[in-house]
């Protein structure tokens, strides 16, 4: 998060441009990534020790640079640099896909465990320095092979004993709502291809360099805090993403 300690009234430079410097340099460095939601204005403004019109000017120059975007009721944003159309659909998980299609899967846990988590995965998850997430790798696969690779990262805190869970036979979504009693709200989903890396090779069988379709997702509570932020790699040749829509 922002420290005061780098405004300076004695500067020349006002205090609205030294905070949007800050923010600038935090956005340009990955210390804020794309779509890290920012803390509400007075939380910032207190954080800061500055007005909350002080801090105001600071951030509609970044909105106005294209650095940050507001959406209404969600908060404010660092802006990705691809282009993402939104899409409205129902939030599923993977496997409530699979089953809701009468499609036979199995899942390999490759890796669960509690760690530190990236430095971009706590930003995005509003997890404060020396804070634990769950580590969550998955392999999906159907009858005719491997057909999705999932990286989840899910935060710890008041979720004792989860790095246990069977996800093998549990699904995720499942185990938060219902052994944990959260109530999963919403989520943002992008959609891109990618080229395999050699890990992506190697779980899924294809080609190194081979296009796959990548999902990025972090998925909210209904109180509006993140829980979860996942990386999904699929074969397309065996999994087709679609999406029902209404307008």
């Amino acid at each position: 998060m922002a420290d005061q300690g780098f405004l300076d009234p004695s500067l020349p430079v006002t205090l609205h441009e030294q905070i949007s410097n800050e923010f600038r340099s935090r956005i340009a460095s990955g210390t804020w990534p794309p779509r890290y939601r920012l803390p509400s204005e007075p939380e910032l403004a207190a954080e800061l020790s500055v007005g909350r019109g002080t801090l105001r000017r600071a951030l509609l120059t970044l909105l106005e640079e294209g650095l940050l975007r507001r959406v209404p009721g969600k908060g404010t944003f660092v802006t990705s640099t691809t282009i993402e159309p939104a899409i409205a659909q129902k939030l599923t998980g993977l496997s409530e896909d699979f089953t809701s299609q009468g499609i036979v899967s199995a899942t390999e846990v490759i890796d669960c465990s509690l760690i530190e988590p990236p430095a971009p995965v706590a930003a995005l998850l509003e997890i404060p320095a020396g804070g634990e997430v769950l580590r969550l790798y998955r392999r999906r696969s159907t009858a005719g092979g491997p057909v999705a690779l999932l990286h989840n990262y899910v935060r710890a805190v008041n979720l004792p004993g989860i790095e246990h869970v069977d996800f093998e036979k549990e699904s995720l979504f499942n185990t938060l709502e219902t052994t944990y009693r959260l109530r999963i709200a919403t989520a943002r989903r992008t959609f891109s291809a990618e080229p395999a890396n050699e890990m992506v090779s190697e779980r899924l069988g294809v080609p190194l360099g081979s296009p796959v379709q990548y999902l990025e997702q972090v998925t909210y509570l209904a109180d509006g805090h993140p829980i979860e932020y996942s990386d999904v790699w699929i074969r397309s040749d065996r999994l087709r993403v679609t999406s029902l829509l209404s307008r």
